[in-house]
């Protein structure tokens, strides 16, 4: 199988996301789409994460009933912090039959150089690169990479959390049973 990797915070997880996953697999000839809950992107600050386990739970619900779409919480059995290499490496010796593919926006494949051992990344494995505004499309790395035009809507995680503590409604910018599970647990309101 062809499985496209689609690595994230998730935290939470929306609408864009969803919309993200499901557009590459029909589009792009993937039979399925893994979304890897990331325990603690490097790059990233953690201050600010729920539990991994809540959001890989949040994931479940949101991808409920998607045709080709699975969660995975492979990083979540591996040395930390999660880097990519290592998850590639892991999965392609435990799934010889798959082929994976990478799932990412244009301003992380910016940033690309500044990822452990990149070379082999770009060496050994092909991206599918959705465009994020203020972040064309370059390749100069000169990796197998396709460029995505996948619906984006301006949604983030971060506007998300903060619209959470200022007591804002998220209703249609996370999936209902997202939105509830959030709710009913007071995720992110402190």
């Amino acid at each position: 199988m062809k499985i496209g990797l689609y690595f994230g915070s998730f935290n939470p997880i929306h609408v864009g996301h969803c919309i993200i996953a499901s557009h590459v697999r029909q589009h792009h000839h993937l039979d399925q789409v893994w979304l890897i809950v990331s325990p603690h992107n490097p790059l990233k600050e953690s201050k600010s994460l729920l539990n991994e386990y809540h959001r890989l739970h949040l994931v479940n619900l949101a991808l409920e009933g998607a045709k080709g779409l699975k969660s995975s919480d492979v990083e979540f059995h591996l040395p930390r912090p999660s880097y990519t290499i290592d998850t590639l490496t892991y999965l392609a010796e435990k799934y010889p039959q798959h082929e994976f593919v990478v799932i990412m926006g244009s301003d992380s494949f910016a940033n690309l150089p500044k990822w452990k051992n990149f070379a082999v990344l770009v060496e050994r494995y092909s991206f599918l690169v959705f465009v994020r505004p203020g972040y064309p499309f370059s390749n100069p790395l000169a990796a197998q990479a396709a460029e995505v035009t996948a619906p984006l809507l301006e949604i983030s995680s971060t506007h998300i959390r903060n619209w959470i503590r200022e007591g804002k409604s998220i209703q249609y910018l996370v999936p209902d049973a997202v939105r509830l599970e959030i709710e009913q647990n007071g995720y992110y309101k402190g």
